[in-house]
């Protein structure tokens, strides 16, 4: 079922409330209010950046100097994460001239869990595990290493980290054809928010098309429903975006990473 416009804008503001200004921190790290802005500083393997932002034209210089010098000081590569709805509506030049680079724009988009619990069954000779412990995060992080062409060390650290402090919150599915994982992905679950979170879902190139990216979203749906999860969000690039809109996902709007090395 089709989200109204009023709805998509009560879900946006909720997800900014319980996502960004009230964002649980990830494990091992801390979640600060400076002013107009809400951060996560951690170690260097880490996610460190700036979750929320409530500024204009005359604040905004002020709050990107203070956010380069925090996490200056600590020697930490971070990420400003901006919205297209986030003001000023110059945000992003303003990152940009003080010495951020952006990345690739995603869209973030939400759909109802009670909406895709009917889960389609993936093709034939794959099959779907939640796995879990030190051996799922290495299937997990050899398909992500595959699938991205790059070294997963701080991915590694991430879900170890998570898994050990706060094991009730992440879930890892992996496809698998045979014993060999194909495709992998992540739901997580913060506590005391509406949304529950789908990452990763890269598959190798040889079993994309198939099916088995909507069978990983299904299941993570199910998962989510069954704990109590009214939404799931996903920041979604340009080759997932049309897939999750015809399972029905909502684009509810854009999102883009600067980053600022030390």
């Amino acid at each position: 079922m089709n989200m109204t416009d009023t709805e998509l804008d009560a879900v946006r503001a909720r997800y900014d409330q319980q996502l960004r200004r009230a964002a649980p921190a990830d494990p091992g790290t801390s979640m600060e209010r400076d002013g107009p802005v809400v951060r996560q500083t951690g170690g260097p393997d880490g996610w460190n950046g700036v979750l929320w932002s409530d500024l204009d034209g005359t604040t905004a210089d002020a709050a990107i100097a203070a956010q380069r010098q925090h996490f200056a000081a600590r020697g930490l590569t971070f990420e400003w994460k901006t919205y297209a709805h986030d003001r000023p509506a110059d945000l992003g030049d303003r990152l940009r001239a003080a010495g951020f680079v952006p990345g690739q724009p995603e869209s973030l988009m939400v759909a109802r869990t009670s909406d895709l619990t009917a889960e389609p069954e993936p093709p034939a000779g794959v099959r779907l595990a939640t796995v879990t412990g030190t051996a799922g995060v290495e299937l997990v992080v050899r398909v992500h290493a595959e699938v991205f062409g790059k070294p997963a060390e701080r991915l590694r650290h991430r879900l170890l980290a998570h898994l050990t402090r706060d094991p009730d919150a992440l879930v890892l599915v992996v496809a698998l054809a045979g014993e060999t994982p194909v495709s992998a992905a992540r739901l997580e679950l913060p506590a005391g928010t509406d949304f529950a979170g789908l990452w990763g879902g890269g598959t190798l190139p040889a079993w994309r098309g198939r099916g088995v990216y909507r069978a990983l979203v299904a299941r993570r749906a199910a998962l989510a429903c069954a704990r109590g999860f009214r939404y799931l969000q996903v920041d979604a690039s340009e080759q997932s975006s049309p897939i999750l809109s015809r399972l029905g996902f909502a684009t509810l709007s854009t999102t883009t990473p600067y980053v600022r090395e030390p």
